[in-house]
C-alpha cells in the first residue's frame, strides 16, 4: 500500500485580500458534499471517490487558514471579537467536519477492516454514487446539463465537478460538461450503467450484491445508519438555524448531538459483543472508525450553531454566506388548511412541483422522521427541514402555509 499524501498540508499560504463570505460559502458547501462522498466512498468500496474526499479534505485545510487569517484581521476590539467569535467556530467546525470525512475516507483507503454486511445495510441510508471522467468522444461533452437533461429522462444527477484543481459543488443547469472533467453522478443504479456509458466510453461494472447481514451485527448496523442520518441532519439544521438566528433550530441540533452521543455509547458495546462471536474480529475496526467520525460530526453541527444557542446573535458575514450557498436549508410548518397536508412524498421528494426535497420530519407524536427512504404522507402540524434553491424554498413555504384555491 503506498503512503498517503495530504498535498494540501504542504501547500504554502500567505495571506492575501479575500471576502470573508465567500470562503464561508465554499466551506460550507464543500463540508456538506465532504459527508456524501464520504459515505458513499465506504458504501461502494470505492478507491476513487475516497480519494476525492481526501482532495477536498486538503482543500477545506486551506479554506480554514485563510479565514482565519481574515478573521484576525478584522477583530480589532473586543465587540468586533465577541461578533467574530461565532465566525471561527463555523470555519472551526467546516474544517472538523473535513477530518472526520476524511478519516471515514481512509477506512477504504487503508483497508481498515469492515464486514462486509455493512454495505447492505448501507444501501438503504445511501443512494448509488459513481465518479466518471468525461470522454472526448462523449455525447455530453460541450454540452450544458439543460441541454443533457439527464436527471429529466434518466434520474441521473451530477452532484458534483471537478475540473482540474478546481470544483463545482451543485452543478446548475447553465454548467458546461467538458471533456476531462471528473463527474460524479447520482441515481438509481437501472440507470447508471447507460449514462456512465455515454459520459466515460466505458462499460460500467456494478458492485457484487452485498452479503447477508451478519445476526450479531444488525443492532450495530441500524444504530450507525440512524447515527449517520442523524449526523447529517444535524449540520443541515444548524446551518438553518444560523441562516434563520433561531434558538429553537440551534436548541434541536443539541438535542440531535445527545441522541448521536447516546447511539454512539450503545453502539461500541453492540460492536464488542459481535468481535467476541466473530471469525475474524479485525474485520469490525472499521465500524468503530465510522462510529467515531459520524459523532464527530455531529459535535461540529453543534459548534456551528454555537453563537445562537450562546445568545451572542450571528454576524452578518455568516448569514449572508448562508442565503448565498448552493442550497438552502429551510424550516416550515403546515398548516391546518396548507394544499400539502394529505401530500405523499417517497425517498425524501414531495410530489409537488417545487425543486425543493424535505430531508426530514419532525412531527408531535413521533419525533424525528430521517434518511433518503422517507415514504410518508405530510400531516397538518409536521415541521419539515427542506433542502432546495431559494426560490423553491419561497415557492414551499407558500404551499405550506397557502389555502387550498
Amino acid at each position: 500500500m503506498e503512503p498517503l499524501e495530504a498535498e494540501g498540508l504542504q501547500e504554502s499560504v500567505s495571506y492575501e485580500p479575500v471576502s470573508v463570505k465567500e470562503l464561508l460559502v465554499e466551506m460550507k458547501d464543500t463540508s456538506e458534499l465532504l459527508i456524501d462522498l464520504a459515505y458513499s466512498a465506504v458504501l461502494h468500496q470505492s478507491d476513487q471517490i475516497a480519494h476525492e474526499v481526501l482532495e477536498l479534505e486538503a482543500k477545506m485545510q486551506v479554506l480554514q487558514v485563510r479565514a482565519r487569517m481574515s478573521l484576525m484581521l478584522a477583530a480589532r476590539s473586543p465587540d468586533e471579537a465577541e461578533a467574530l467569535a461565532p465566525v471561527l467556530g463555523v470555519v472551526e467546525a467546516a474544517d472538523t467536519i473535513a477530518d472526520a470525512a476524511g478519516d471515514i475516507a481512509k477506512i477504504v483507503i487503508e483497508e481498515i477492516g469492515l464486514p462486509p454486511s455493512m454495505r447492505g445495510a448501507l444501501s438503504t441510508a445511501v443512494e448509488l454514487l459513481v465518479r466518471g471522467t468525461v470522454a472526448d468522444d462523449s455525447p455530453y461533452a460541450g454540452q450544458t446539463l439543460q441541454e443533457i437533461d439527464l436527471e429529466s429522462e434518466t434520474g441521473i444527477r451530477v452532484i458534483a465537478v471537478r475540473r482540474g484543481d478546481e470544483w463545482i459543488r451543485n452543478p446548475g443547469p447553465d454548467t458546461t460538461i467538458e471533456a476531462g472533467d471528473v463527474t460524479l453522478l447520482r441515481g438509481p443504479e437501472a440507470a447508471i450503467g447507460e449514462v456512465y456509458g455515454r459520459l466515460t466510453g466505458d462499460d460500467y461494472e456494478p458492485e457484487p450484491a452485498p452479503e447477508p447481514a451478519m445476526a450479531d451485527l444488525e443492532r450495530a448496523v441500524d444504530s450507525i445508519v440512524l447515527m449517520k442520518n442523524l449526523s447529517e441532519l444535524a449540520v443541515d439544521i444548524a446551518y438553518g438555524a444560523i441562516l434563520f438566528d433561531n434558538e429553537a433550530l440551534a436548541t434541536e441540533v443539541a438535542n440531535l448531538e445527545v441522541e448521536v452521543d447516546a447511539l454512539q455509547s450503545r453502539f461500541e458495546a453492540w460492536v464488542l459483543q459481535a468481535a467476541a462471536e466473530a471469525d475474524d474480529p479485525v474485520a469490525l475496526r472499521g465500524l468503530i472508525h465510522l462510529g467515531i467520525s459520524t459523532e464527530v460530526i455531529s459535535d461540529a453541527a453543534v459548534s456551528i450553531s454555537e453563537g445562537v444557542l450562546r445568545n451572542i446573535g450571528v454576524h452578518p458575514v455568516v448569514e449572508l454566506a448562508v442565503q448565498e450557498s448552493d442550497e438552502l436549508i429551510a424550516r416550515v410548518e403546515i398548516d391546518a388548511d396548507s394544499e400539502l397536508a394529505g401530500t405523499e412524498i417517497v425517498d425524501g421528494v414531495p410530489a409537488v412541483d417545487v425543486s425543493t426535497s424535505v430531508i426530514a420530519i419532525r412531527r408531535p407524536e413521533d419525533g424525528w422522521l430521517v434518511g433518503p427512504d422517507m415514504d410518508t404522507t405530510l400531516r397538518a402540524g409536521d415541521v419539515l427541514i427542506t433542502k432546495g434553491t431559494r426560490t423553491s424554498a419561497a415557492e414551499f413555504e407558500s404551499l405550506a402555509t397557502a389555502s387550498p384555491d
